[in-house]
C-alpha cells in the first residue's frame, strides 16, 4: 500500500507534528484517508519510533483539531461557508442535500456516527457548524466519544501489525466493520448506564413521594 509507506516514512522522519498536521489536514476535508494516517502512527510505534500512548494522544488532538475547525468554520460564516471554493468542494449541493437528509431522521446523533462515514464526515461537521444545531461543546463531547473509540484501534493496529504485513494489511480492510462493532457497543453500554440512571432516579423521587404522603397522613391523624 504505497499511501502507507509514504506516510510511516514521513511520520518517521518528522515525528508527532507530522501525524498532527496531516490528521487536522483530513479534517478539513482533503482526501486523505484518516484510519490509513492513523495506522501509520502505530507502525512507527510499533518499529520504537515513538511512543504507543503519545501517539494515540496525538492523534486524539489532530482528530478533533480538524473536525472543530470545520465545525467552526460553519457556525462562523454560516451559509455563506459554501461560497468559499474548498469548501464548496466539500459540501456539494448533493453532499448537503443528504447530510440534511440524514440529520432530519437521525437528529445530533449524527454527529457520533460521522467518525464512521469517511466519505460525509466533513460535510456533516461543517453542515452541523453552519445549522446551529448543536452547541460547540456538545459537538466535541459526541466528536470525542467516537474519537475513542477510532482512533485508539487504528493506532493499534499499526502497532502491532508494524512487522506483520499480511495480517496489517488484512487488519485494515476488516478495521472499519470493527470500529464500527464498538461504536455500537459503546453507544449500548452509554444508553444501559443513562437508562439504569434514569430508573434510579425515578425509584427515589417515587419513594420520596411515598415518605412524604406518609409523614402527611400521619400528621393529620
Amino acid at each position: 500500500m504505497a499511501l502507507l509507506d509514504l506516510l510511516t516514512r514521513l511520520f518517521i522522519d518528522n515525528g508527532y507534528v507530522a501525524l498532527f498536521t496531516v490528521l487536522v489536514v483530513c479534517g478539513l476535508g482533503v482526501p486523505i484517508p484518516e484510519d490509513i494516517s492513523l495506522v501509520a502512527g502505530g507502525i512507527i510505534a510499533g518499529l520504537g519510533y515513538a511512543d504507543l500512548r503519545v501517539m494515540i494522544v496525538v492523534g486524539l488532538a489532530g482528530v478533533l483539531v480538524g473536525d472543530s475547525v470545520m465545525f467552526l468554520v460553519g457556525h462562523r460564516l454560516g451559509p455563506r461557508a459554501r461560497r468559499l471554493r474548498w469548501i464548496a468542494r466539500v459540501l456539494t449541493p448533493r453532499r448537503y442535500a443528504r447530510v440534511q437528509e440524514k440529520f432530519d431522521r437521525y437528529g445530533n446523533r449524527m454527529l457520533f456516527f460521522a467518525r464512521f462515514l469517511p466519505g460525509l464526515r466533513a460535510a456533516i461537521f461543517l453542515s452541523a457548524g453552519m445549522t446551529h444545531r448543536v452547541p460547540f461543546w456538545r459537538f466535541v463531547m459526541l466528536d470525542g466519544l467516537a474519537a475513542l473509540v477510532s482512533v485508539p484501534l487504528w493506532v493499534w493496529i499499526g502497532y502491532f501489525g508494524a512487522e506483520r504485513r499480511e495480517w496489517l494489511l488484512r487488519a485494515i480492510r476488516e478495521g472499519q466493520g470493527l470500529v464500527i462493532v464498538l461504536a455500537l457497543a459503546l453507544v449500548a453500554v452509554v444508553g444501559w448506564a443513562l437508562w439504569r440512571s434514569a430508573r434510579r432516579r425515578t425509584s427515589r423521587l417515587h419513594a420520596h413521594r411515598q415518605r412524604r404522603a406518609q409523614r402527611a397522613a400521619a400528621r393529620e391523624d
